[in-house]
């Protein structure tokens, strides 16, 4: 009796902390998607441009959508392009220099191996905002900056991506290194093992690193507004939307459409991690496994 009392008291008290539990999860969820709905239905609004007091459009129309593609009134299919550009190219550049220096430190031993991670760690901790004057001092140097701003940001995006391996050389270790030594006996190359048999293997991390690479440049502002020097033809999205609301008039011309904007800017993020949810997960907690 005493058991089935103590039972029944443990479920009772899971369920009410349970209940509390999701009680919080859809208090946050609501706090968390409004601002999302709300821009929604700003961008909707076909009865002004300015921001008003309501937030459902009074009359539903695509004309800020519309307005965007306007070549005569901005740049944004500029903007749109640049970011793109400098989105993937650094997906694969970065993805490709992490995961062969992943690799490296996850199946060879050589010497100095261990100062040169803890060197990278070390080097890491510092913001990289701190090499920025130098950064456009060299870029402007090569040509790199305002129209040609996309070539540099992609060098600067991808120049010490290495750095970045924790997750992926942890992902690594998780995988037997006996495989690598049974494909060795049979003959196959180091580069070999590295693209036929771990890669393989290691698809999890692989669309992990891709998405990291690809929001790192789709989202940058600070470096991006540095480099591009107010030229619109060298900016990227989050310049180029800042810029088009920094003063008062343009606000009130253009609140409606920097709406749609940020509507269509994360369009191709929100498909990618829902395409991509499971091997993201998959991939951060299988990079955490210590080795």
């Amino acid at each position: 009796m005493m058991n089935n009392s103590k039972s029944r008291s443990l479920k009772k008290h899971q369920k009410a902390t349970n209940t509390i539990v999701y009680i919080v999860l859809v208090i946050a969820s609501i706090v968390w998607i409004t601002p999302f709905v709300m821009i929604v239905l700003e961008s909707f609004k076909g009865e002004t441009t300015m921001p008003q007091g309501y937030v459902a459009p009074k009359t539903w129309s695509l004309v800020n959508y519309k307005a965007l593609f306007d070549k005569e009134r901005m740049d944004f299919t500029q903007w749109y392009v640049n970011t793109l550009i400098m989105s993937f190219a650094c997906a694969v550049i970065q993805t490709f220099m992490v995961l062969c220096m992943s690799y490296t430190l996850s199946r060879m031993r050589f010497k100095g191996r261990k100062f040169l991670m803890n060197f990278m760690l070390v080097l890491g901790m510092f913001p990289g905002f701190l090499s920025m004057i130098i950064l456009k001092k060299v870029l402007s140097g090569w040509g790199m900056i305002g129209e040609n701003s996309v070539a540099g940001l992609i060098l600067v995006y991808t120049a010490s991506s290495a750095m970045g391996y924790y997750v992926s050389k942890g992902f690594f270790d998780t995988i037997p290194k006996s495989l690598d030594e049974a494909a060795r006996v049979d003959g196959a190359t180091r580069a070999m093992v590295f693209f036929q048999i771990t890669l393989p293997m290691a698809k999890p991390i692989v669309i992990y690193t891709l998405l990291t690479a690809f929001m790192g440049p789709w989202g940058d502002f600070m470096f991006a507004k540095y480099i591009c020097n107010n030229t619109s033809k060298g900016m990227n999205v989050a310049v180029g939307l800042q810029n088009m609301i920094a003063t008062s008039e343009g606000l009130a011309a253009h609140y409606t459409h920097f709406c749609a904007a940020g509507v269509l800017v994360a369009i191709p993020v929100t498909i990618l991690f829902m395409c991509l949810q499971r091997y993201y997960v998959e991939g951060v907690t299988g990079g955490a496994v210590k080795g």
